[in-house]
């Protein structure tokens, strides 16, 4: 079981430790469904306008608190709980007794503290500011997909599709399979209603329910609360059936609502949550470690131990990334909205890295390879002629069942208006239904004419066929029947398997005739029927599907048809969009193999064929055991669980609630061009965070290195407190624009996962680069420019400052391409531009009035040919070793 599974196993094993279910619910179930309306104060015909408004009053809307967004105050708070505000915020508290409090009236001065406050209030707003616009967007972006339900309200005529979120206590809704279920609710009727209760339970069984439970039963007893069988839960969904309900308890007040911390708690983390956590601990420990030493070393050599303190605390400041969480949330932010451009919500931030990693897209074939429009080519009989009853029965199948139509239903009613056959079949009455599922693969219902019931069976062939005794032959005898025979069977199979590969897609009609009875029927009574024929369908291959194939090709994605529908068709469909198609595996056969044998075969099939739900997942888990980011395109009920195993679960805003609910990303169009345009936008987003990630550690190791030294053999701080912050804001300010880089299209062409052994490499590679130039401008400083002792220490820290700034920020470019910078690859302008102001603020700082306050000094000319040598042979040594460390190990980012 892979680790998302795990979570939602955990989670919902917490859950049932915990039964919530109000009092009032379990009430309302043990009175009659006209009572539960009445103490709700509502009635079959749904509430007024009044009703509803005051309501919603009372009530509020029907959201689970934990999943709305943090408020703007709760934002701008965050972004000041940093360590970088944290350390200025002590600075200030010891220069207001320094310079304030403990010195005469003259000698007071706020300068240090203004410039602290400045720069708490500077990186305080950038951080809200990127984080604000970043929740921002995604919330836009989450409200673009809506989910609605049917509701009843006074004086409408029939049931209206209603936001979720507007629904309140006594609403009357209309449930049909496919359906989430958005509130708890009491049924009022309900019509072979079976519902998954897997959100909260775990079982994968769906439970049956009844409005009016059996005389001397109670609701609960002894049992589950959520086994209560006249009620419904939020967040669980409707398999198969239809119901109507009343609305008992929203939001908060629901069973899921009371205990959504604990069901659905923080999603679990990807590989490249794990990779970023093990990065922030990693510079922790450095932290941990260096602080102490470089606090011991100047304040045993200097004797300054309130400056070497504050010193040692603005060096563990610049070692903390204290902007990781900015510019990971800025990059999802800005590829979700560019995604969006693209037609791809993002639902869940996180879900663009996987993308970025998926190597392995499983999809089934209607409307993905085909045109998702379904049209009914041709209605046979068992010997391939045209023949109007077929139609007839097909049509009174479609019509009379309530629950989810699909496109071969609809395709069959709009076949049949063309050619009148509804005003020739309405004296038909509907009697009772058994509802499709996706085990028997079929559904009958059962209607009256005359004297008689007829129940009408559409499915697949084979598993029609298998029920079937007689078939209509009215070549053998006019209007008669005869045996179905092993001989027809084979026949008809040959005859079907044709279908099949000219790309229709054939469903089997049969029927039988039934007394007059007005019962309950059952999958039981599915025996003994009369094959009619059969009803072909067509559903032509996209035009765009072969250059969306071969893209996704290009860029490491494979794919894999996970269908419902037979082999031979699947076969001709993806021969016509140019996918090979080695080898397939049928759902009985995925059924037959352990966990193991199917991880060994996965990866080597191409089309798995008439999968249940079931086995759709296990195909899904078993590639992922493979060590395959897999990602999963389904929009229907039997998708639900695949789309949730998936490390990118991706459906369409048609789609069934469950399917969306499921769901990481929502597609407003069902096409594989779009994804391929969404995988290059997740592997933009991945490479971004991926830069920062690698220019904080290796930057901040390198560092490291350059401190100890300075802090070993020079009788003065390297820097003063108040200048190491500066530099450090200066420099974050500098990678807020990473987001906006482009990225080489040779990056792009892979699926890219997160390697911590490589970032691990890559710093001691990189990182003592910057230490080399650090000590060299040391030597310069010391023995060119007499920055030798403690009266011209401020000329020292200057020279260092404007050099530690600059390699600083021109890392930006070496590192965020494998190519060599501005020659091969140049960075986008956003980047070009912010890289080079900072840069001119560095060196402007020690010349102006802030640099004075903070105890910098104006650098002579000479400096500066020393400072463009010194960048120079750092470009030139930096570009050495990367070409070095790409050869050596065949990566870079």
């Amino acid at each position: 079981m892979n680790e998302r599974a795990k979570h939602h196993m955990n989670a919902r094993e917490t859950g049932r430790n915990k039964p919530v279910v109000s009092a009032r619910l379990i009430e309302l179930c043990d009175c009659t469904p006209d009572e539960a309306l009445e103490r709700l104060e509502a009635v079959r015909s749904g509430l007024s306008e009044p009703q509803v408004e005051a309501r919603q009053e009372q009530y509020g809307r029907n959201e689970v608190t934990h999943e709305k967004p943090p408020t703007w105050w709760q934002q701008l708070f965050h972004a000041f709980l940093t360590p970088f505000n944290g350390v200025l915020f002590a600075v200030s508290i010891v220069s207001l007794f320094s310079d304030v409090i403990f010195v005469a009236p003259e000698d007071r001065s706020f300068r240090t503290i203004i410039v602290l406050g400045s720069m708490v209030l500077l990186s305080t707003l950038l951080r809200f500011w990127q984080e604000f616009r970043s929740n921002k967007a995604a919330e836009e972006l989450k409200a673009m997909v809506s989910s609605t339900t049917a509701v009843l309200r006074a004086g409408m005529s029939r049931p209206q599709e209603t936001p979720i979120s507007a629904l309140v206590p006594g609403d009357i809704l209309y449930l049909s399979a496919g359906d989430m279920v958005p509130a708890d609710v009491r049924l009022l009727t309900a019509k072979d209603l079976f519902v998954s209760q897997a959100m909260l339970t775990g079982e994968s069984i769906p439970l049956e329910k009844h409005p009016v439970l059996p005389v001397g039963k109670n609701a609960i007893q002894a049992g589950s609360a959520l086994e209560l069988e006249a009620a419904c839960f939020m967040g669980t969904n409707v398999v198969s059936g239809t119901a109507t309900a009343v609305v008992v308890a929203t939001g908060d007040a629901t069973y899921f609502g009371a205990m959504a911390r604990d069901i659905v708690g923080a999603r679990p983390l990807t590989s490249f949550d794990i990779g970023i956590n093990r990065v922030s601990w990693m510079l922790i420990r450095f932290l941990l470690v260096m602080t102490p030493l470089v606090f011991l070393i100047n304040g045993l050599g200097k004797g300054e131990w309130l400056e070497s303190l504050l010193f040692a605390v603005s060096v563990a400041v610049g070692l903390t990334p204290e902007m990781l969480p900015m510019i990971v949330t800025a990059n999802l932010a800005k590829g979700a909205v560019m995604m969006a451009r693209r037609k791809s919500i993002v639902k869940r931030l996180n879900a663009i890295q996987n993308f970025g990693a998926m190597d392995i897209l499983c999809t089934d074939k209607t409307g993905t390879l085909t045109q998702n429009k379904v049209i009914l080519e041709r209605h046979l009989d068992i010997h391939g002629n045209e023949d109007s009853q077929v139609l007839e029965l097909a049509w009174l199948n479609s019509f009379h069942q309530t629950g989810l139509k699909n496109l071969l239903d609809v395709a069959v009613l709009e076949y049949a208006e063309q050619y009148e056959l509804i005003g020739k079949l309405q004296h038909y009455r509907k009697i009772d239904e058994i509802p499709f599922d996706f085990m028997r693969r079929r559904m009958s219902v059962i209607v009256r004419n005359g004297g008689k019931n007829l129940l009408v069976c559409k499915g697949a062939i084979e598993e029609v066929l298998s029920l079937c005794t007689s078939a209509d032959d009215n070549g053998a005898a006019p209007g008669g029947q005869v045996p179905f025979t092993d001989e027809m069977r084979t026949n008809v199979r040959a005859f079907t398997r044709d279908l099949n590969e000219d790309g229709l897609r054939a469903l089997a009609v049969a029927y039988k005739w039934l007394p007059p009875e007005d019962r309950t029927y059952t999958v039981g009574d599915e025996k003994e029927l009369v094959l009619a024929g059969y009803v072909a369908f067509l559903d032509p291959p996209k035009e765009s599907a072969r250059e969306a194939i071969g893209a996704l090709r290009e860029h490491g994605v494979d794919i894999k048809i996970i269908t419902g529908d037979n082999e031979v068709v699947t076969r001709k469909i993806c021969k016509e969009v140019g996918l090979a198609v080695d080898k397939a595996m049928l759902g009985a056969d995925v059924a037959a193999l352990s966990d193991t044998e199917l991880a060994n075969a996965a990866g080597r099939i191409t089309i798995f064929t008439k999968m249940s739900p079931l086995e759709k997942s296990r195909v899904i888990r078993a590639l992922q055991s493979k060590g395959h980011t897999v990602g999963y395109l389904g929009d229907g009920i039997n998708d639900a669980a695949a789309l949730k195993d998936a490390d990118v679960g991706i459906s369409v805003d048609t789609a069934v609630d469950i399917a969306k609910e499921s769901a990481d990303i929502i597609l407003l169009e069902k096409s594989l061009l779009v994804l391929e345009e969404a995988v290059i936008e997740g592997r933009k987003t991945f490479a971004n965070i991926t830069k920062y990630i690698k220019m904080t550690a290796s930057s901040n190791f390198g560092n490291v290195f350059s401190v100890l030294v300075a802090s070993i053999f020079l009788p003065f701080l390297p820097m003063l407190p108040i200048q190491l912050l500066i530099q450090n804001l200066l420099y974050d300010i500098s990678q807020i624009s990473i987001p906006w880089d482009d990225v080489d299209e040779d990056y792009l062409k892979q699926p890219r996962k997160w390697d911590a052994g490589g970032l691990a490499r890559f710093m001691v590679f990189i990182g003592p680069i910057s230490s080399i130039f650090d000590i060299v401008t040391f030597i310069v400083m010391w023995h060119v420019f007499g920055a030798n002792s403690v009266e011209h220490q401020s000329l020292f820290q200057s020279g260092w400052f404007v050099v530690g700034l600059l390699t600083q920020t021109l890392i930006v470019h070496m590192i965020r391409t494998q190519h060599i910078p501005f020659i091969q690859s140049r960075a986008a302008w956003p980047v070009i531009l912010l890289t080079a102001s900072i840069m001119a603020i560095g060196i402007y700082l020690p010349f102006s009035p802030l640099g004075e306050h903070v105890g910098m000094v104006p650098l002579p000319p000479s400096y500066f040919p020393w400072l463009v040598g010194i960048l120079l042979c750092y470009c030139l040594l930096t570009q050495l070793i990367k070409r070095f460390y790409i050869r050596r190990f065949g990566q870079w980012l």
